[in-house]
């Protein structure tokens, strides 16, 4: 069959670590996969290496653009020519405490730029579905569990941007017939990780020191409850949302959590260390306004999509050690998707 037939997807923050493995998943689905990426001196599309093929050597179904969220008419364009079955909207500045830093940048890109794009699929491409990609840091300290119905109460500038987007696609869903879903990921890891993140910090930083390369962790709260899943199921429920009838908006979770020093005691003591005697706070890291419980609900997306997820915080764990000890990133999808 020819490409034209194949499904079309467009994913912003296509070189993070979800975009990365949702362009591997769509690519192993068949589709041909468009993606966003920034302009920079050096190459940031490193998590792409497994699936990106030189065009001149070869025809591939994985097509790079170089665009800003920010650049509303920029992506506009790029949208219209590209002209997507399905937009996957995971660009985001996603670091909670880098937030504080730089509100109004997180505003313009993770809250600012959605609607840019709700405008130009209501205005150009009317048959398109899109996937807003939401956090359980809207929860803030609202009691868990947290569902779809709980209250959001935001504690930093990241969380109430990505409010802000997840009104909005529900409002031109609901007012201008849009197919447009919202997932409320909860804390989500894997070996592609950013290294400035608590789980990765955590398993890089244990697996230097078992190697003689460093001797200390810094970190904030290590008190603080999360509900750790897997990255490459998660993109996988953000692919069976849009295949549904009708838009929605679900909770994606485990409804399993732990603290991140309970993280970090089970890394450590994997690779025979003791994590107390190389963890030393730094309240550099700590919030202005800490979220301190999230779990998710997964009652809903369990009966929606018959969603369960596999792995929990210590398989995950286990999954990122042998990976920065290995450097072996591969996805088995027929693995992962028989379970």
């Amino acid at each position: 069959m020819g490409s034209k037939l194949k499904k079309k997807a467009f994913i912003t923050g296509i070189t993070g670590q979800d975009g990365s493995y949702l362009a591997e998943f769509l690519l192993f689905k068949g589709y041909e996969v468009h993606g966003l990426i920034r302009r920079s001196s050096s190459f940031n599309t490193g998590r792409l290496d497994l699936i990106y093929r030189d065009p001149h050597v070869i025809d591939n179904d994985l097509h790079l653009h170089y665009g800003d969220l920010t650049d509303s008419v920029g992506v506009a364009n790029l949208l219209k020519s590209v002209s997507p079955d399905e937009i996957y909207n995971l660009g985001a500045q996603s670091h909670v405490k880098v937030s504080f830093d730089i509100p109004g940048y997180t505003a313009s890109v993770d809250a600012l730029a959605v609607i840019n794009m709700l405008e130009i699929i209501r205005n150009n491409l009317p048959k398109t579905k899109f996937y807003q990609a939401g956090t359980s840091e809207m929860f803030g300290d609202s009691p868990a569990p947290q569902s779809i119905e709980t209250e959001f109460r935001p504690r930093s500038p990241y969380a109430a941007a990505k409010i802000y987007a997840h009104w909005v696609t529900r409002n031109y869903r609901e007012g201008q017939n849009i197919f447009a879903s919202n997932g409320i990921l909860f804390n989500h890891e894997s070996p592609r990780r950013g290294a400035t993140f608590v789980t990765q910090k955590i398993v890089q930083s244990a697996v230097s020191i078992k190697q003689n390369r460093t001797n200390k962790i810094y970190l904030g709260n290590i008190d603080a409850h999360r509900d750790w899943g897997y990255a490459p199921e998660y993109v996988v429920a953000m692919w069976e949302m849009l295949q549904l009838d009708k838009p929605t908006d679900l909770v994606v979770a485990t409804g399993v959590s732990a603290t991140i020093r309970e993280f970090g005691e089970y890394v450590f003591k994997k690779l025979d260390l003791d994590f107390y005697e190389h963890f030393q706070h730094d309240s550099r890291y700590e919030r202005p306004t800490e979220v301190e419980d999230l779990r998710g609900d997964v009652n809903q997306i369990n009966k929606v999509l018959g969603w369960k997820p596999r792995f929990t915080w210590k398989s995950i764990a286990d999954v990122m050690v042998e990976a920065e000890l290995s450097g072996e990133k591969i996805i088995n999808w027929n693995d992962l998707l028989d379970h």
